[in-house]
């Protein structure tokens, strides 16, 4: 319990000094101060992953012996860093709906880092909940990885037909309509407030509508991507640990991508070949697969989503420049 309480404790702090001290004024995010804040939540997750080595290699507080799988350092390590990098490489298919919620709901950009910050709060709840259940499910019932694998081949293949959830229509989101039904919403935005009182009622604004959506479309998200990192470990530990410092790089990664998402249009075609690999691999979980495998194949795809979208993306300026 003590790890466990050291690493939300930990969390808990990070969020407090984001929201209470760097973002207590809301500001529009500039690109800048976007990528030093994703600077540092990667190197803040790579750092945990040099604890989890020495934490599993040594047993400190019980790891791999009491609490957690019975790894060596070295496995626990490469699963550690596996795990964060399917979820980070997962999240960016996550960015191009934050981005159509925002301009749906027309958004001011000061206003946004708000609504990211406790929409990662909620997620952290709904994920931590899901996981559990699913490594307990995993543990009971060893079938359950054959569900897990096809949901994966279903969600790429459905990503690849291009009817993945950036389809979804924020007006038609069940959540915010029954919402409506039983509360008050007013139609104009108060500052960065989600409720204000009108007339001794208590209505809710714009902003927290907005959160609702990003709420429930990050759910649906987690269903891709909390099996994924099961397919490379059951762990609770090392998934929920990896899934959450993601998570927390999500809002800043936001950010720094946003504007530029349409550069990296291929790189869905990578995130398709990651979930039908981990799909696969999920599968044929009886067959024993080295640890680095799999970190190698999801680096390589990846790098060629990156670059293929470069060369495209340079391919099609010159063409435009050579055409009269």
């Amino acid at each position: 319990m003590l790890v466990w309480s050291g690493f939300l404790l930990l969390v808990l702090f990070l969020l407090a000094l984001d929201l209470g001290v760097f973002n207590r004024n809301p500001h529009v995010i500039s690109t800048k101060e976007a990528m030093g804040w994703t600077t540092l939540w990667v190197s803040i997750s790579l750092l945990f992953s040099v604890f989890v080595y020495f934490g599993y290699e040594n047993n400190w507080l019980g790891l791999g012996v009491e609490l957690g799988e019975p790894l060596s350092g070295k496995q626990a390590f490469i699963e550690y860093l596996t795990g964060y990098l399917i979820e980070q490489s997962l999240s960016i298919d996550n960015i191009f709906v934050i981005a159509m919620i925002f301009t749906y709901f027309r958004i001011p950009q000061q206003y946004q880092h708000r609504v990211l910050f406790w929409g990662i709060v909620g997620a952290l709840v709904f994920r931590g909940i899901m996981i559990f259940a699913g490594v307990l499910l995993i543990k009971q019932f060893s079938w359950i990885n054959y569900v897990f694998g096809a949901i994966l081949l279903y969600s790429a293949w459905r990503m690849a037909k291009g009817t993945d959830e950036t389809d979804l229509d924020p007006a038609k989101n069940k959540l915010v309509i029954a919402f409506k039904r039983f509360f008050p919403v007013v139609a104009r935005f108060e500052g960065e407030r989600f409720f204000i009182r009108r007339m001794g009622v208590l209505a809710a604004t714009p902003l927290f509508i907005a959160l609702l959506v990003v709420e429930t479309t990050d759910i649906m998200f987690a269903f891709d991507s909390i099996p994924a990192i099961f397919a490379i470990t059951t762990d609770p530990f090392i998934v929920f640990t990896s899934n959450i410092f993601a998570i927390l790089g999500l809002r800043s990664l936001y950010f720094v991508l946003a504007s530029i998402l349409d550069k990296f249009k291929y790189i869905q075609y990578s995130l398709v070949a990651i979930l039908a690999f981990v799909g696969v691999k999920m599968i044929l979980h009886h067959i024993h697969w080295p640890e680095w495998i799999s970190l190698v194949v999801i680096i390589s795809f990846l790098l060629f989503g990156v670059f293929y979208s470069i060369w495209r993306d340079k391919k099609d300026t010159d063409s435009k420049k050579e055409t009269p």
